[in-house]
Protein backbone atom coordinates (compact mmCIF):
# COMPACT_ATOMS: atom_id res chain seq x y z
CA UNK A 1 0.00 0.00 0.00
CA UNK A 2 1.10 3.43 -0.82
CA UNK A 3 1.06 6.47 1.93
CA UNK A 4 -1.87 8.05 -0.11
CA UNK A 5 -3.88 4.67 0.39
CA UNK A 6 -3.14 4.19 3.54
CA UNK A 7 -3.73 7.89 4.32
CA UNK A 8 -7.25 7.88 2.52
CA UNK A 9 -7.79 4.31 4.78
CA UNK A 10 -7.11 6.28 8.35
CA UNK A 11 -9.40 9.24 7.01
CA UNK A 12 -12.23 6.87 6.25
CA UNK A 13 -11.79 5.00 9.38
CA UNK A 14 -11.78 7.72 12.01
CA UNK A 15 -14.79 9.64 9.89
CA UNK A 16 -17.08 5.82 10.35
CA UNK A 17 -15.70 6.09 14.22
CA UNK A 18 -16.89 9.75 14.62
CA UNK A 19 -20.15 8.93 12.75
CA UNK A 20 -20.87 5.77 15.06
CA UNK A 21 -19.79 7.83 18.40
CA UNK A 22 -22.65 10.61 16.88
CA UNK A 23 -25.14 7.69 16.31
CA UNK A 24 -24.69 5.94 19.54
CA UNK A 25 -24.70 9.25 21.36
CA UNK A 26 -28.27 10.35 19.77
CA UNK A 27 -29.86 7.06 20.95
CA UNK A 28 -28.42 7.19 24.60
CA UNK A 29 -29.86 10.97 24.35
CA UNK A 30 -33.49 9.56 23.13
CA UNK A 31 -33.19 7.02 25.66
CA UNK A 32 -32.30 9.14 28.65
CA UNK A 33 -35.01 11.86 27.34
CA UNK A 34 -37.61 9.06 26.94
CA UNK A 35 -38.84 9.85 30.63
CA UNK A 36 -40.05 12.91 29.30
CA UNK A 37 -43.17 13.36 26.87
CA UNK A 38 -44.76 15.90 25.00
CA UNK A 39 -48.34 16.54 25.56
CA UNK A 40 -50.52 15.62 22.57
CA UNK A 41 -53.53 16.51 20.79
CA UNK A 42 -55.88 19.50 21.24
CA UNK A 43 -58.76 19.78 23.57
CA UNK A 44 -61.96 19.43 22.34
CA UNK A 45 -63.97 23.32 21.70
CA UNK A 46 -60.44 25.02 21.95
CA UNK A 47 -60.69 28.43 20.02
CA UNK A 48 -58.41 29.46 17.60
CA UNK A 49 -57.32 33.22 18.72
CA UNK A 50 -54.48 33.21 16.09
CA UNK A 51 -52.07 31.18 13.78
CA UNK A 52 -48.67 31.06 13.37
CA UNK A 53 -46.21 29.95 10.48
CA UNK A 54 -42.88 28.78 12.88
CA UNK A 55 -39.95 27.36 12.65
CA UNK A 56 -39.54 24.63 15.89
CA UNK A 57 -35.56 24.69 16.52
CA UNK A 58 -35.18 22.84 19.93
CA UNK A 59 -36.61 22.00 23.44
CA UNK A 60 -33.84 22.27 25.94
CA UNK A 61 -33.40 22.69 29.75
CA UNK A 62 -34.74 25.96 31.52
CA UNK A 63 -32.14 27.81 31.14
CA UNK A 64 -29.82 25.93 29.42
CA UNK A 65 -29.94 26.90 25.34
CA UNK A 66 -27.05 24.74 24.70
CA UNK A 67 -28.69 21.34 26.36
CA UNK A 68 -31.29 20.24 23.68
CA UNK A 69 -33.55 17.41 25.04
CA UNK A 70 -35.02 14.66 22.56
CA UNK A 71 -38.42 14.90 23.61
CA UNK A 72 -40.77 12.93 21.13
CA UNK A 73 -42.10 14.73 18.55
CA UNK A 74 -40.15 17.37 19.28
CA UNK A 75 -36.50 15.27 19.23
CA UNK A 76 -35.56 17.69 15.74
CA UNK A 77 -36.06 20.58 13.75
CA UNK A 78 -38.91 21.06 11.87
CA UNK A 79 -41.51 23.72 10.23
CA UNK A 80 -45.06 23.98 11.59
CA UNK A 81 -47.72 26.13 12.63
CA UNK A 82 -48.32 27.15 16.40
CA UNK A 83 -51.67 27.85 16.53
CA UNK A 84 -52.49 29.94 20.18
CA UNK A 85 -55.86 28.98 21.31
CA UNK A 86 -57.87 30.58 24.63
CA UNK A 87 -57.10 27.07 26.56
CA UNK A 88 -52.31 26.92 25.17
CA UNK A 89 -50.77 26.58 22.12
CA UNK A 90 -51.10 23.60 19.71
CA UNK A 91 -47.82 22.83 17.86
CA UNK A 92 -48.37 20.91 15.02
CA UNK A 93 -44.97 19.95 12.96
CA UNK A 94 -45.14 18.61 9.79
CA UNK A 95 -44.98 14.81 9.94
CA UNK A 96 -45.61 14.80 13.49
CA UNK A 97 -48.49 15.21 16.03
CA UNK A 98 -49.72 18.05 17.45
CA UNK A 99 -48.27 18.84 20.81
CA UNK A 100 -50.59 21.04 23.25
CA UNK A 101 -48.90 22.68 25.96
CA UNK A 102 -51.67 24.06 28.10
CA UNK A 103 -52.28 27.81 29.49
CA UNK A 104 -51.60 26.13 32.74
CA UNK A 105 -48.31 25.08 31.91
CA UNK A 106 -46.84 28.34 30.02
CA UNK A 107 -44.34 29.49 32.73
CA UNK A 108 -43.19 32.31 30.40
CA UNK A 109 -42.72 33.81 27.05
CA UNK A 110 -39.56 35.94 25.82
CA UNK A 111 -37.36 36.68 22.85
CA UNK A 112 -34.26 34.92 22.29
CA UNK A 113 -30.91 35.20 20.41
CA UNK A 114 -29.29 31.33 20.61
CA UNK A 115 -30.18 27.89 21.13
CA UNK A 116 -28.38 24.58 20.49
CA UNK A 117 -26.79 24.98 17.10
CA UNK A 118 -29.13 28.39 16.10
CA UNK A 119 -28.20 31.77 16.79
CA UNK A 120 -30.01 34.89 15.11
CA UNK A 121 -30.69 38.28 15.11
CA UNK A 122 -30.86 39.82 18.51
CA UNK A 123 -34.85 39.27 19.61
CA UNK A 124 -34.96 36.45 16.16
CA UNK A 125 -36.50 33.23 18.27
CA UNK A 126 -39.24 32.90 20.72
CA UNK A 127 -38.68 30.87 23.56
CA UNK A 128 -41.77 29.43 25.22
CA UNK A 129 -40.87 28.14 28.93
CA UNK A 130 -43.19 25.22 29.96
CA UNK A 131 -43.62 22.79 32.78
CA UNK A 132 -43.31 19.48 30.85
CA UNK A 133 -44.20 17.94 34.22
CA UNK A 134 -44.48 18.97 38.27
CA UNK A 135 -40.68 19.14 38.21
CA UNK A 136 -39.20 20.02 35.64
CA UNK A 137 -39.50 23.10 32.66
CA UNK A 138 -38.33 23.55 29.53
CA UNK A 139 -37.95 25.94 26.87
CA UNK A 140 -38.85 25.27 23.47
CA UNK A 141 -37.75 28.23 20.93
CA UNK A 142 -39.42 29.16 17.99
CA UNK A 143 -38.77 31.76 15.12
CA UNK A 144 -41.43 33.21 13.36
CA UNK A 145 -41.29 32.24 9.50
CA UNK A 146 -44.73 34.24 8.51
CA UNK A 147 -45.08 37.78 10.48
CA UNK A 148 -42.71 38.87 13.25
CA UNK A 149 -41.26 37.45 16.62
CA UNK A 150 -43.37 40.06 18.50
CA UNK A 151 -46.76 39.33 16.89
CA UNK A 152 -45.65 35.75 17.96
CA UNK A 153 -44.58 36.48 21.88
CA UNK A 154 -47.49 38.85 22.05
CA UNK A 155 -50.06 36.13 20.90
CA UNK A 156 -48.73 33.90 23.68
CA UNK A 157 -48.31 36.46 26.15
CA UNK A 158 -51.66 36.78 26.22
CA UNK A 159 -52.33 33.19 27.48
CA UNK A 160 -50.01 33.99 30.66
CA UNK A 161 -51.79 36.99 31.37
CA UNK A 162 -54.79 35.22 31.06
CA UNK A 163 -53.35 32.32 33.27
CA UNK A 164 -52.33 35.16 36.24
CA UNK A 165 -56.11 36.49 35.67
CA UNK A 166 -57.86 33.84 36.17
CA UNK A 167 -55.57 32.50 39.46
CA UNK A 168 -56.35 36.09 40.85
CA UNK A 169 -60.18 35.54 40.22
Amino acid sequence: MSTREIAIAITIAVAVVILITMLLSWRRRLRRDGVHTAPLGVPEHAEVLSRHEVLYVSTTRHGEPLERLAIRPLAYRARGELAVTDRGAALALDGSPTVFIATAKITEVAQATVTIDRVVEPGGLVRLSWNIDDDTIVDSYLRAASGTPLELISDLQRLTRAKDTGAQS
